[in-house]
């Protein structure tokens, strides 16, 4: 950091400000500017040199009190401009990183990483956790400590003798005591096994959420670049029909064309831009799906770049066989989706075994020791409260058992309610499974008439393009008329953005493919 001045732009070798002049006659402080210079920033501040009414025209000669109060100005300058630029590059820094072109990826990861949709499945999957400590902690002894006071007045029972008294007392004890539960027919592991499986399905629905929003943003992403391709084509289209139109205006002057050809070019040139800006609101639309996906901020810009798209071309056609495609068995058992509903499978069938344990008789044991302390309130001599908790102190040990007999058919009802929710949950997860093979062969398709689409899409491009090139002569040598000059271009246009669509959605059904198949999408 440096210190110029505003006036010179130059220092001199002790980097002193050069001379600072003030009017004698009306003593008008006279504004110096002062220029803090760094590696990223440029701070003017214009600091007031207060003088008194006697003016020191000699250079570097100034007023005492003056020096001070300008070096201690100039020292805390100094002190913020020095945190200033730290400060700023903290503050700006993710800003800067989110202003550079995201990729496909790193839009992705942006969506994963900001999804509420994600975030609340994380907080149900710590609530699984939970409940599965809960059911872990169910095989340890239970631990309890009571204490208790009281003051008796009038006619109570005397604790020492255990008969009628009219004196007043007062006494306190203290109990600890624990229970394990022996034997409750199988229910403990049954519920600890049926939380396992439900936090296995909750991380798998996790998983399959991650999978969509990647999925989602990779479609929106997609389309965004679709519109700005499109854009482009319209742009390069409104452009050869303005050039168009400038040459037909000059073949009219010559005689060569005549007024209605003239109109006719200049409703196309008109119809292209009414294109164009139905393209350009379509992109707008696009990339303000893209950051709802993302959940980015609306009012903040959006850069991106395809490089990292999957946009198939001739040369990378990958051809979907029987032969290359996988095992269908083998390729949906790892699927998340797939997963999570085998999970919750095993869950209603652990919650079936909790269910059929109720009918077993629970034995539990149990243990603790007590004591206690007591003192006549008119009398003169108590036992001391440690001898007294010493001599009152007491242990049990005792084994109690429950054996169901009757709730009012409660443990029959939740027994077949639970048969009821294994078969449920059966049959959803063999719908799941041809759900998803249905899918999967469908995306396979997909990929495979898309691929066809592409080679065939530009062959057509090619024929089309040197069919509108002819057509252009054709006009130009009065051979064609405009109508028919305007249907080839139109048709060059479609078929150009057919091929794109075509290209793009390669990639998407490839994503598709991979997502039924259980392969993490948010993974590169």
């Amino acid at each position: 950091m440096r210190i110029a001045d505003k006036d010179s732009r130059s220092k001199d070798l002790e980097g002193k400000p050069k001379r600072t002049y003030l009017c004698p006659e009306k003593s008008i402080p006279v504004m110096s500017h002062i220029h803090f210079l760094s590696r990223t920033n440029i701070v003017s501040f214009i600091i007031p040199s207060r003088w008194n009414n006697h003016s020191i025209m000699t250079e570097r000669s100034f007023h005492h009190d003056g020096m001070i109060c300008t070096n201690r100005c100039i020292g805390l300058l100094i002190l913020v401009l020095t945190a200033l630029p730290l400060y700023v590059r903290a503050q700006t820094s993710e800003r800067i990183d989110t202003l550079a072109p995201m990729t496909v990826w790193e839009c992705i990861d942006y969506a994963v990483a900001h999804s509420h949709g994600l975030r609340q499945r994380a907080l149900q999957l710590d609530n699984s956790e939970a409940t599965r400590m809960q059911a872990a902690g169910a095989f340890l002894p239970s631990l309890g400590a009571s204490a208790g006071t009281q003051w008796n007045f009038g006619r109570a029972i005397d604790p020492e003798t255990n008969t009628y008294t009219s004196v007043s007392t007062f006494n306190n004890g203290y109990g600890l005591s624990t229970s394990l539960p022996v034997f409750d027919g199988l229910s403990r592991l049954h519920t600890l096994r049926a939380a396992r499986a439900d936090v296995l399905m909750q991380k798998n629905a996790l998983q399959a959420d991650r999978d969509q929003v990647a999925l989602d943003t990779y479609q929106a992403f997609t389309n965004v670049v679709y519109y700005q391709e499109t854009v482009r084509l319209a742009e390069e289209k409104l452009h050869e029909s303005k050039l168009l139109l400038r040459q037909t205006e000059v073949m009219e002057e010559e005689g060569l064309k005549s007024p209605a050809d003239v109109a006719l070019i200049r409703a196309q040139v008109e119809a292209d831009k009414l294109t164009l800006t139905r393209q350009e609101n379509q992109r707008e639309s696009g990339i303000l799906k893209l950051k709802e996906v993302m959940n980015w901020e609306v009012n903040d810009e959006l850069r991106m770049t395809n490089d990292e798209l999957r946009m198939t071309n001739d040369e990378s056609m990958i051809t979907l066989t029987k032969e290359n495609q996988p095992n269908s068995s083998l390729a949906i058992r790892h699927s998340s989706l797939l997963l999570q509903s085998y999970y919750h499978m095993e869950s209603t069938r652990h919650a079936l075994g909790a269910a059929r344990s109720n009918f077993y008789p629970t034995v539990y044991l149990n243990a603790g020791v007590n004591t206690s302390y007591f003192r006549n309130l008119s009398a003169t001599h108590t036992t001391a409260y440690g001898q007294q908790l010493k001599n009152n102190l007491g242990e049990y040990v005792s084994l109690s058992i429950s054996i169901p007999l009757f709730n009012r058919l409660g443990n029959i009802a939740a027994l077949r309610r639970a048969k009821n929710n294994v078969r449920i949950a059966e049959e959803q997860y063999a719908a799941k499974r041809m759900e998803l093979e249905v899918l999967r062969q469908q995306a396979h398709l997909d990929v495979k008439a898309y691929q066809q689409e592409c080679v065939q899409g530009t062959a057509k491009v090619a024929a089309d393009s040197l069919a509108y090139e002819l057509t252009r002569q054709q006009y130009t040598q009065g051979l064609a008329s405009p109508i028919d000059l305007q249907t080839q271009a139109t048709t060059l246009l479609q078929s150009r953005a057919s091929l794109l669509q075509s290209r793009l959605m390669v990639g998407v059904k490839e994503m598709l493919v991979r997502y039924y198949e259980g392969e993490p999408l948010d993974a590169r």
